[in-house]
This record gives C-alpha cells, sequence and structure tokens, in this order.
C-alpha cells in the first residue's frame, strides 16, 4: 500500500493519497480545490487517481471533491445526516458518484475503505477505516477528518458559531459524547490520520505531531480524557472554544451545494501605473497588501486591505472579502501563484490584477495618493482622552484573562460584520497581542473610514493602572 499525507500550513489541513501499487490505483480523502498537486504525485508513483472521498462537508476550504467528479473521477460521499446535510450537487447528476451510509464500503485493488459514521463535529461525518489486504484482515487506520485529532476533537459548536444554526451547539456535543464513547472500543494499535493540525481553527488544541495512534490518544488527549461524562465533556468541549472566522459559513454552503467551477487558478496580469492609479479611485474594488505591516504602515494606497502572506493569509482574507468582490493584490511575482492558490482555496476567484512593492514605489514618485497608517505603543493608552477608545481583537478567551481596562473586544475574524456596532466619531486605538491581527483589523477599520491607530507593541507590556 502506498501512502502519501499533504499538508496545508495556512489551514493546517492534511489529505491523503493512498493507492495500491499492484493494480496503480489510487484514492484521495480530503482533498483541497487545486487537485493537480495530488494527480501529479500519484503519476510520480505510477499510481492513477480513480477515486476521491470526502470525510464530511468542509467548512474551512473549498473541497476538491468536484474538481474530481468534473475530470471522471468517481467521487463518494457522506449520505448520513438529515436533508440539511446532503451533498447537493450530486444529487441527480451526471457526475460518477456513490453516497455512503454507516458501515458502506468500496476497494482500489487490494485496499478496503470502510465508513464509519462519526457525527458530532457535523451529522454527516464519516471516519474512513484502511484495510492494506494484501497484508492483513482488519484495518490499520483511520481517516479521521474532523473527528479525532492529535491532542483534540473535532468543535461540536461550528453548526452554530459558524453556519448560524440556533440552539444546535450543545445537543452536538452530547452527539460527539456518543461517537467519542465507540471510540474508545477501538483497538488501540490502530493509526489516526487527522484532517487538521496546529493552527487549524476548527479546534482548541490541535497537536502538530502529523499521525498518532488510537491508545495514544486515549491516554493524553485531554478532550477524550474528559469524557468521564456526558456532562463533563459537553462542559470541556464548547468551554474555551476560539471565535470561528467569517467565511466557514460560505465554505459550507459552497461544498454543500457545488463549488464554481472555473478551469484552474485565477490569472492575474501586472497593472500598469495608469491602471493602478484608476484602481486607486475605485472604492468598490478590494486591493489586498501582502507586505509586512510595518511597510503597509510607512505608506500603502487609501484603502487597502492589510493580509501578510503568512499562515494566516487565508483566514484574514477570507474573513474580510467577500466572494463577490474583484481582488487586486499587492505581491511580489514570486509569490504571487501562492497567493493566488491561497484564495482559489477558500472560493476567492475574482483575481483580476496584481502589482509589486517597486511599482507602489513609482507610483508614489509620479504623485500618486500614499496613505499612512498612525503606529504606536502601549504606554499611548495610559491617558487617552474621552474621544479614544480602546479596541482589543483578540479573540474572546484572552481578553477574559486579561484586557486594558474600558476596551472593547470584537475577534479580528468576526470585525467585519461587527465594525456598525462600534461608537461614531471616535479614534480607536487597536491592539492583540503582539500587533499582527491588530494590524490586520486596523487596515479594515481604515478601509471602513474609522479613525484608527495601530498598538503594535506586544500585551506584556502594557501597565494596568495601579489600584490605592
Amino acid at each position: 500500500m502506498y501512502f502519501k499525507q499533504f499538508f496545508d500550513d495556512k489551514l493546517a489541513q492534511y489529505a491523503y493519497l493512498i493507492g495500491c501499487q499492484a493494480n496503480g490505483t489510487a484514492v484521495v480523502i480530503d482533498p483541497m480545490r487545486d487537485i493537480d498537486q495530488y494527480i501529479d504525485a500519484a503519476a510520480k508513483e505510477n499510481l492513477t487517481i480513480t477515486t476521491a472521498v470526502d470525510t464530511h462537508i468542509h467548512a474551512d476550504y473549498i473541497s476538491g471533491l468536484r474538481e474530481f467528479a468534473e475530470r471522471g473521477v468517481k467521487v463518494y460521499a457522506s449520505d448520513e445526516g438529515d436533508k440539511d446535510w446532503k451533498y447537493e450537487w450530486l444529487k441527480n447528476s451526471d457526475y460518477d458518484y456513490q453516497l455512503m451510509k454507516d458501515g458502506d464500503s468500496f476497494k482500489i485493488g487490494n485496499i478496503t475503505i470502510k465508513a464509519w459514521h462519526t457525527p458530532g463535529h457535523t451529522p454527516e461525518h464519516l471516519t474512513f477505516l484502511i484495510t492494506d489486504g494484501a497484508a492483513a484482515d482488519k484495518p490499520m487506520g483511520m481517516a479521521t477528518g474532523d473527528f479525532v485529532f492529535v491532542g483534540d476533537v473535532g468543535r461540536p459548536d461550528l453548526l452554530e458559531s459558524a453556519a448560524g444554526m440556533e440552539n444546535v451547539m450543545e445537543p452536538s456535543a452530547r452527539t460527539l459524547y456518543k461517537t467519542v464513547e465507540a471510540f474508545k472500543s477501538m483497538p488501540e494499535h490502530m493509526q489516526i490520520w487527522p484532517g487538521h493540525g496546529a493552527g487549524s481553527a476548527c479546534g482548541k488544541a490541535l497537536g502538530a505531531i502529523p499521525v498518532t495512534t488510537v491508545g495514544y490518544e486515549l491516554k493524553y488527549n485531554n478532550s477524550l480524557k474528559s469524557a468521564t461524562s456526558e456532562d463533563s465533556f459537553v462542559k470541556f468541549i464548547l468551554e474555551g472554544q476560539p471565535e470561528p472566522p467569517l467565511y466557514f459559513a460560505r465554505m459550507k454552503r459552497d461544498n454543500k451545494i457545488g463549488p464554481a467551477i472555473i478551469g484552474g487558478l485565477p490569472q492575474a496580469k501586472r497593472l500598469t501605473l495608469k491602471e493602478l492609479r484608476n484602481l486607486a479611485e475605485n472604492k468598490s474594488a478590494v486591493l489586498l497588501d501582502t507586505r509586512e505591516r510595518n511597510d503597509f504602515a510607512a505608506g500603502h494606497i487609501p484603502g487597502s486591505l492589510l493580509s501578510p502572506l503568512n499562515k494566516q493569509f487565508n483566514t484574514i482574507a477570507g474573513s474580510y472579502i467577500t466572494e463577490d468582490d474583484d481582488i487586486y493584490l499587492v505581491v511580489e511575482e514570486h509569490r504571487l501563484e501562492e497567493a493566488i492558490r491561497d484564495l482559489f482555496r477558500i472560493g476567492l476567484d475574482r483575481v483580476k490584477g496584481y502589482v509589486n512593492a517597486r511599482d507602489l514605489q513609482m507610483y508614489a514618485a509620479q504623485g500618486g495618493k500614499i496613505d499612512k497608517l498612525p503606529v504606536t505603543t502601549f504606554e499611548a493608552v495610559e491617558n487617552l482622552d474621552s474621544n479614544s477608545v480602546v479596541l482589543d481583537v483578540r479573540k474572546a478567551s484572552e481578553f477574559n484573562e486579561s484586557h486594558v481596562e474600558g476596551a472593547l473586544n470584537y475577534a479580528h475574524t468576526r470585525l467585519l460584520p461587527k465594525k456598525d456596532e462600534l461608537p461614531s466619531g471616535k479614534k480607536f486605538y487597536v491592539h492583540c497581542q503582539s500587533g499582527g491581527r491588530s494590524a490586520v483589523a486596523a487596515a479594515l477599520l481604515k478601509r471602513s473610514g474609522f479613525d484608527v491607530v495601530l498598538i503594535d507593541d506586544e500585551f506584556a507590556n502594557y501597565k494596568a493602572p495601579q489600584t490605592a
């Protein structure tokens, strides 16, 4: 059996290529939208991908299942859950597909892939038990999707906190408890191949180790260990979950009704200086600046959004840009495809053009309008006047642990729909833990017309007022 794990470090997502070398066929589990990476990897091993499968309707990225179906690959998807949790784009389509229930299986040469219904994270969630028939008659491992991670389990609150469904958080947690109880009876030697690693918003304590075993997780996974009773598990698993990015609801919708097929990655042209000047006057387009925050603060085109091309790039872009926005990038050529691919993976396809840092310099040298983002440290908050407000864009759990007295708190990934709740006519001093999240949030607010100052400083430097 051939086995390869793929990891995207920005979305902390794992996909799996499993092949039977005896007959040269392979399956991909939980593919991302840019499927050429799997096809190329399979070809290097003289394998042909004949099958693709999803563990569930994903919330954090666009699935590659439909892209595979478009190329004639047979796809498998869950038929568990109620009518609200079905793959609508597959039903009555002319794709080669099969919907799976608990206990259903299919084969890739000597390899058997068997579905196990593991609800809780989502109602339709399946885990796939993998048996290499050339060597054994029992499963060696399981692709757990968003059910069991290294050090955690999939959060059961996303249906409510991200997808907008009401009063389902606690029932989902109780369903997950029952699934965890069934997991405890699995053989301890069985390997676990999770759908996400450290950095994913699909849990609160995911580990960075790529694989684990049932026995190890039963012994050291705090979420599993909390399942001494249903109530204790529910309490533990719902506490401290980070606010999910806004785009999660859109990903759920798109993966359910069918992601758009656009024929590969968008192609962006490099703008001329004349086109850049016109763009600077176009308030409807989105100019996404991928430079570091200090460069952005020193000078950027008015109205630009900021999202440095790091591990948070997808999350910020998905939280601040809608699928209908025309997108223009400030990015260096050697990272252009990376940025476009990252946006493509979360359904932001309307990338029309780009400029680089030198283009911005030439634009400014020829009289183009440049804006700056005021920057300060935590010393500034010690003597603020009544017209100033401190805005903390960290997670609620961080805020509750310690915060500036009188500060407002909105997580940076939830700020877009909340900005209208901010008091008008105020100057906002925006901070996070070390300046990264507050920089992108300040750029968003500045684009929206707010008077903002970035506190580019470590929160540890904040000195709370001394009480008498």
